[in-house]
C-alpha cells in the first residue's frame, strides 16, 4: 500500500450542490489530493462515496470524449440528496498517465484506436491509478464502510482488500453521448466496467 497521505488543511466549499468541506492531502512525493465531505459520519453506518480520478478535459473543459464530468456532477448531487457523503478526488489524470500523455493518447484515438490500444501504443500502462490512496483518506475521515458510486469493479476490490467495507455498489451511468460511445464500450469490454448492469 502507498505510504500514508498527510492531511494539510480543510475549508468550506460552497457549490451548486450545497456546502461541502474540502480536505487537502499530500503524498510524500508532493502529489496533492482532496476529499469533499458533507454531513456527519460518526454513527459508523455506510457512507455514500465516490472515488473520482482527476479528468481536466471532462471535469473542467466539458469534454464529451468521456463520462467523467457528468459522473462528478451526479456524485455531488447524490451526496446533496443523501445529506452526507464523501467524494475522494484523486489527482491521477488520464488513468494515471498524466495530461500530456492523455493528449497523445487522444490523438491516437482520433485516428481510430480505442483507449486501451492508445495507451499500449504509447508504451504506457492501461491503468496506472492507485486506489489505495482512498483508504488513507477514509481512515482520516473515520469512514469504515461505503456505499460506492462506481461502475469499476477494481475500485470495489481495492477497497475491500484494504479493509474498507463496500456495503453496496451504486451504478453511476450518466453522460453517454455519440462522442464517447466507443470509449464506454471499451471500458465495459476491456476493463470490465459494469455498464448496463445493476
Amino acid at each position: 500500500m502507498t505510504e500514508a497521505l498527510k492531511f494539510i488543511a480543510a475549508c468550506r466549499l460552497p457549490t451548486e450542490w450545497g456546502v461541502f468541506t474540502m480536505h487537502g492531502f499530500e503524498e510524500p512525493g508532493g502529489q496533492e489530493h482532496i476529499a469533499l465531505t458533507m454531513g456527519d459520519f460518526s454513527d459508523g453506518l455506510p457512507v455514500l462515496s465516490r472515488i473520482h480520478s482527476e479528468c481536466l478535459t471532462g471535469d473542467a473543459l466539458f469534454s464529451k470524449k468521456c463520462d467523467c464530468g457528468p459522473q462528478l456532477k451526479a456524485a455531488m448531487q447524490a451526496v446533496q440528496q443523501e445529506g452526507r457523503g464523501v467524494i475522494v478526488y484523486l489527482r491521477q489524470e488520464g488513468r494515471g498517465i498524466g495530461l500530456i500523455n492523455k493528449i497523445r493518447a487522444y490523438h491516437l484515438q482520433d485516428g481510430g484506436a480505442d483507449t486501451v490500444e492508445a495507451n499500449l501504443k504509447l508504451g504506457l500502462p492501461v491503468d496506472a491509478r492507485d486506489f489505495t490512496l482512498a483508504k488513507h483518506i477514509y481512515d482520516y475521515l473515520g469512514v469504515r464502510a461505503v456505499k460506492l458510486l462506481t461502475n469499476n469493479p477494481e475500485k470495489i476490490q481495492t477497497l475491500s482488500d484494504a479493509g474498507i467495507n463496500v456495503s453496496e455498489r451504486i451504478a453511476l451511468q450518466v453522460g453517454e453521448n455519440a462522442e464517447n460511445e466507443q470509449y464506454l464500450q471499451t471500458k465495459a469490454e476491456k476493463l470490465g466496467h459494469m455498464l448496463g448492469k445493476e
